[in-house]
């Protein structure tokens, strides 16, 4: 009698958000522009590119296409695009955030892979200017360098004055506000550390 020969472990399956997310840095493409030229929402992109979405062999011909790319780039399971040995993103490609007063301006710096993990911007206020935030996740904290003027820091139940220079460390896992007391414009930078 022939012993069976054994069954070759499955394969993994192709790591389309990987391959996704350095094709579309390589090309400096924010997830708005390759929503709206592949016809698939943002938030189906940043769920395939962290892996929290595995998408249909249609969406990915759209990304391909969208990308000017073979379908195979995407679906090769063996190794993301070699990106180049730098990449830049021009000012206008760098997503804003502004409060609703626009006297808050945040300048998101970090890429989007690390978004919820590790994320930083370039901080401009206005004079009288709020960032006020919901506590994040457990174990979160927050950074933050004053670069030109000053600014009034609380997170919980602490508060501190921080002038040019100056960093602030702090739980972000509780409520926190960044204020500028003025008299004039405040920039800072602004590293989340998430737990």
């Amino acid at each position: 009698m022939r012993k069976a020969a054994p069954r070759p472990a499955p394969a993994e399956p192709p790591r389309v958000g990987v391959a996704l997310a350095a094709l579309r840095e390589q090309q400096a493409l924010s997830l708005d522009e390759l929503s709206r030229r592949a016809g698939v929402s943002k938030s189906m992109l940043s769920q395939i590119e962290r892996a929290q979405a595995n998408p249909t062999v249609a969406v990915v011909w759209r990304l391909a296409n969208a990308l000017g790319v073979p379908l195979t780039d995407l679906l090769q399971s063996a190794q993301a695009p070699t990106l180049p040995a730098i990449t830049t993103v021009a000012r206008h490609d760098t997503p804003t955030l502004r409060g609703a007063d626009n006297g808050c301006e945040l300048r998101i710096l970090g890429p989007i892979d690390l978004a919820g993990q590790f994320e930083w911007y370039a901080l401009q206020m206005q004079a009288g200017a709020v960032l006020d935030s919901q506590a994040h996740g457990p174990g979160s904290r927050e950074h933050l360098t004053v670069l030109t003027g000053t600014l009034a820091l609380t997170a919980g139940d602490s508060s501190a004055s921080l002038a040019a220079g100056e960093t602030a460390r702090y739980a972000a896992d509780q409520a926190h506000a960044i204020r500028n007391p003025g008299p004039g414009l405040a920039t800072a930078l602004l590293v989340v550390l998430h737990g």
